[in-house]
């Protein structure tokens, strides 16, 4: 009873560990990229032009390009192989706006090539979004009609969503490690502003990381309970 105890509460330090990190991690987010979004690049190029670039030395003129609204909304839809970038990053010129939307061009370049991690992720989306959905309400009802069996659906479904966002965390890194190779190879960039667009990469692979510690968290304590039921 006692070890059971030691068992959940280290499930508890591990999704508040998380939380903590997934805190400090957004707030380095956000105050990284403010701070490099107000530092303009030598040569003026915009996060589109740079993301057109990257797209076209890959052979891939027919991945489009849209702007759209919000802050750090940008993404790549492999359905309909669009490239969307907010208007900070579609229009400007800055440290950040280059480095992120380099980032969601290697996730093009990605599905182009047929890398594995990015294509598994895909493969995960609907398991992922239903395990994330179907979570408490599974688990809260095998606890009240006491189905042992609904409570593990629950845990099973979860661990496809923890699945998800493990496999996140290579295709992360990987588009922001091919968005630094091409800019330190195309000479767009001086070594002070790659230095900055590393940081803001770098700031922003934390948030994945504390996603997935929290999904590992959440799932060790599932476990955990289910053991003592």
């Amino acid at each position: 009873m006692y070890l059971g105890f030691l068992d959940m509460n280290a499930g508890f330090l591990v999704i508040i560990a998380a939380m903590i990190i997934g805190l400090i991690s957004r707030s380095m987010v956000t105050g990284t990229y403010k701070r490099f979004s107000k530092v303009s690049t030598g040569r003026g190029l915009s996060g589109a032009r740079i993301a057109r670039e990257i797209l076209d030395s890959y052979g891939l003129a027919n991945i489009g390009i849209q702007e759209i609204g919000g802050q750090l909304t940008d993404h790549y839809d492999p359905r309909n192989g669009v490239l969307s970038l907010s208007s900070g990053v579609y229009k400007g010129t800055s440290i950040a706006s280059v480095g992120v939307a380099a980032h969601e061009a290697g996730h093009a370049v990605q599905d182009a090539m047929g890398y594995s991690p990015f294509k598994l992720r895909q493969k995960l989306v609907p398991v992922a979004s239903l395990g994330s959905q179907m979570l408490f309400p599974l688990i809260i009802g095998g606890i009240f009609f006491h189905m042992t069996a609904l409570y593990y659906l629950g845990a099973a479904l979860y661990g496809a969503a923890l699945l998800f966002q493990l496999v996140t965390l290579p295709v992360e890194f990987d588009a922001s490690r091919r968005a630094v190779v091409y800019l330190e190879k195309s000479g767009n960039m001086t070594v002070a502003e790659l230095t900055g667009v590393k940081k803001v990469l770098s700031a922003a692979s934390m948030t994945y990381v504390a996603a997935a510690l929290a999904s590992l968290g959440q799932m060790i304590w599932l476990l955990l309970a289910g053991r003592r039921r």
